[in-house]
């Protein structure tokens, strides 16, 4: 009896605490990355999400106002926290090339990480008949890793490094050169996407063939 007593007096009273909407936004947001990419958008309810998430239907609702606005901001959440370890920043105490490799890297870490890859293989599959799903993902993470890119290498036309007219162009031609043909050898092909030694190579020789013809002349 006594033991009974202990037993209950330990076990907590009242409600559960009710959870704020940032850390369910955070469940949902969870449960929608893993729910999409097994079931796919199309055969993803919103019901589905909201069983998934452990809430109503009603507080997924409330939190957004449709299954669209909920693949959106699981993209934005997923790639903000990709992007967020992306360290593009230049520093005067590495040669151009040794710079350049590591902000490669880090471009190509983003775009052949299996679960962007994964993300974008959903996204192409599903994109006839959601066409807002291509452009979110698009806005979301490849164009701004393009910026990202872009920024740096301003950066290093300022410290006359290199010759370049259009940053964000380049951009995309170094990005495209490090990572298209792997993503597509893994969305249409079925490949296994490279192996680190793999990709650094990549990056060493799109290094050297950027740097051959754009490097700044001295005076």
């Amino acid at each position: 009896m006594a033991q009974a007593k202990s037993d209950s007096e330990a076990r907590p009273r009242g409600r559960p605490p009710v959870r704020s909407d940032e850390e369910t936004t955070r469940i949902v947001l969870e449960a929608a990355r893993h729910t999409f990419a097994v079931e796919g958008y199309a055969a993803t309810s919103t019901e589905e999400l909201a069983r998934r998430a452990g809430i109503s239907t009603k507080t997924l609702y409330r939190l957004f106002p449709g299954k669209a606005a909920l693949f959106e901001a699981m993209c934005a959440d997923r790639l903000e926290r990709l992007l967020s370890a992306v360290d593009l920043q230049g520093s005067d105490e590495v040669d151009i090339e040794t710079g350049l490799r590591a902000a490669l890297m880090a471009c190509a870490d983003l775009a052949l990480d299996p679960e962007v890859v994964a993300l974008q293989r959903m996204v192409l599959q599903e994109s006839a008949a959601f066409p807002e799903l291509a452009a979110n993902f698009y806005n979301n993470g490849i164009s701004r890793t393009v910026r990202a890119l872009a920024g740096w290498l301003r950066i290093q036309v300022k410290r006359r490094r290199i010759a370049i007219d259009d940053a964000e162009e380049v951009a995309g031609m170094l990005i495209g050169m490090v990572a298209s043909a792997p993503q597509r050898a893994a969305i249409y092909g079925g490949m296994p996407l490279p192996s680190r030694k793999q990709v650094e190579r990549r990056v060493r020789t799109c290094a050297a063939l950027f740097l051959d013809g754009c490097r700044a002349k001295l005076p």
